[in-house]
């Protein structure tokens, strides 16, 4: 089964980390996602880089960046294969681990089924 691992981050947090220490953790967690199951992987720019499309009264407004409401934003996912929960819940504990656990990982089962009419 596949699972996506939303990663979380906390700008101050990061910001609170040296360069070597930002250099170590990204070592780290490139060792874990260069593993046979871990199918994907993307990060995201900063939040400040989106522009969110709304829908509002019949138009599309669009704004720029999410608005958030709290400090820790979504900065990338990870795809990976596990025989069931626990097995992704270990690897988004060691990843937490590896990031020194600044901030959130939300694990999901990923919907296999395909859209109607795709």
């Amino acid at each position: 089964m596949r699972y996506a691992l939303l990663i979380y981050d906390d700008s101050d947090a990061l910001a609170r980390r040296s360069d070597e220490e930002a250099l170590r953790v990204r070592a780290a967690v490139a060792e874990v996602l260069e593993r046979p199951n871990v199918t994907g992987w993307l990060r995201l720019q900063g939040p400040g880089s989106a522009t969110t499309l709304r829908p509002e009264r019949g138009r599309t407004l669009l704004t720029d960046g999410p608005f958030l409401e709290t400090k820790e934003y979504l900065g990338g996912f990870v795809v990976v294969e596990a025989e069931n929960l626990d097995g992704a819940l270990e690897l988004a504990e060691e990843l937490q681990q590896l990031r020194g656990a600044v901030a959130p990982i939300e694990v999901r089962p990923v919907l296999e089924e395909p859209l109607v009419g795709a």
